[in-house]
């Protein structure tokens, strides 16, 4: 691990426009924690390395380990209909046909419910036609995780359940969380609380319970592909819009122990493991095509080493999350400004600096 040219990498990613970030690398028993920029624009304060962080999607992962400990307890089938358990949420011949393991790899045919929760986001993920209105009118909505659901179950279908590629879809999630509420007769945040942040010894990890991230944080500062300009703070909002499965606050140090723990199958067991590495082709919400498992995906690096984890985005915050099959090398970062990419006149973003500087830094990060 070259600390020095970890440094210049993450300080290449400010130079090139994100106002703040930090990360921390493992490799073995050597931990390097690094900083570069602000967490706050007016203010100047500078982010620090041990600061929390919403997390989004990478809360998915942690739903995703939930469902399987109650797999493989024996109170959900992995192959089962989701509609044994959860019939008038997801009714007739589609909760007959859609299984809780397409839930998970996003391969139900079920729609995103985000472009109806806000509707100028109504051609997401075609962004185009989007604008940033909807994210001022609903910063406090208080949204029902069930009329989300419905929001997504009612939508034209994206693709027959079991069907590839699968379409990253929110509502699959939602669902998750639900039938975790089903099984276990639990909220979901107190069931993952108690058998996954708990039982990993995540100390700075927890749902939100307001609007608020508690503890020393960063703004988060939305650009919304050049419409907002200049970026705006979204630190604080309501993350019932998304739900356990993308409102995790977390800290980067925390997200690495937690990925090392579940790839060493302390927190599912192998056999479930094997389970969250076995992929499939999805589209992502931006576009692009990417193997997905069950709340895990494989990136590599230059070399051809495959690294496990995942990465999450919320309104104005980004996280990204990896671990080598070996569990040797770790890297979490955290950024604090999101779409930061301008549209071309197709709606396309365009490359960016901070693309290039941020993949550099992932390199600098993985290579051994």
């Amino acid at each position: 691990m070259d600390s020095a040219e970890l440094h210049t990498a993450i300080e290449n990613v400010r130079r090139a426009g994100i106002p703040g970030l930090f990360a921390e690398v493992r490799d073995s028993d050597q931990v390097w924690h690094g900083a570069a920029g602000v967490a706050d624009v007016t203010t100047g304060r500078p982010v620090t390395a041990d600061m929390r962080h919403r997390v989004g999607s990478i809360s998915k992962t942690f739903t995703a380990a939930a469902v399987l400990q109650q797999v493989e307890s024996g109170q959900i089938g992995l192959d089962a209909p989701i509609g044994r358990y959860l019939p008038k949420l997801v009714p007739g011949e589609r909760g007959d046909a859609i299984t809780v393991r397409m839930l998970i790899n996003h391969t139900s045919g079920l729609a995103e419910y985000l472009p109806y929760a806000y509707p100028s986001l109504k051609a997401f993920p075609a962004l185009a036609d989007t604008g940033p209105q909807s994210l001022d009118d609903h910063r406090l909505t208080r949204f029902d995780p069930t009329e989300l659901i419905q929001m997504g179950v009612t939508a034209p279908a994206i693709g027959t359940p079991g069907g590839t590629p699968g379409l990253y879809s929110n509502t699959n999630y939602l669902l998750l969380v639900k039938l975790l509420e089903r099984v276990t007769g639990t909220t979901a945040e107190k069931y993952i609380t108690q058998n996954v942040i708990e039982r990993a010894g995540l100390r700075y990890t927890e749902f939100p319970t307001g609007t608020h991230v508690n503890g020393p944080h960063s703004q988060l500062y939305e650009a919304w592909f050049g419409m907002i300009d200049p970026p705006r703070d979204y630190s604080v909002y309501d993350m019932s819009w998304v739900g356990p499965s993308a409102s995790l606050i977390s800290t980067v140090a925390d997200l690495n122990r937690f990925y090392g723990l579940l790839l060493a199958g302390e927190i599912v067991n192998q056999s479930s493991l094997t389970q969250m590495r076995r992929t499939v082709p999805v589209i992502s919400q931006e576009g692009k095509l990417i193997e997905y498992g069950l709340g895990l995906y494989p990136m590599e690096d230059p070399g051809g080493e495959t690294f496990w984890g995942h990465g999450g985005t919320v309104w104005g915050g980004g996280a990204l999350s990896m671990t080598s099959a070996d569990g040797e090398r770790q890297m979490s970062v955290a950024v604090n400004l999101q779409r930061w990419n301008r549209l071309d006149s197709t709606g396309r973003p365009q490359p960016h600096p901070i693309d290039d500087a941020l993949a550099a830094l992932y390199r600098v990060a993985m290579q051994r």
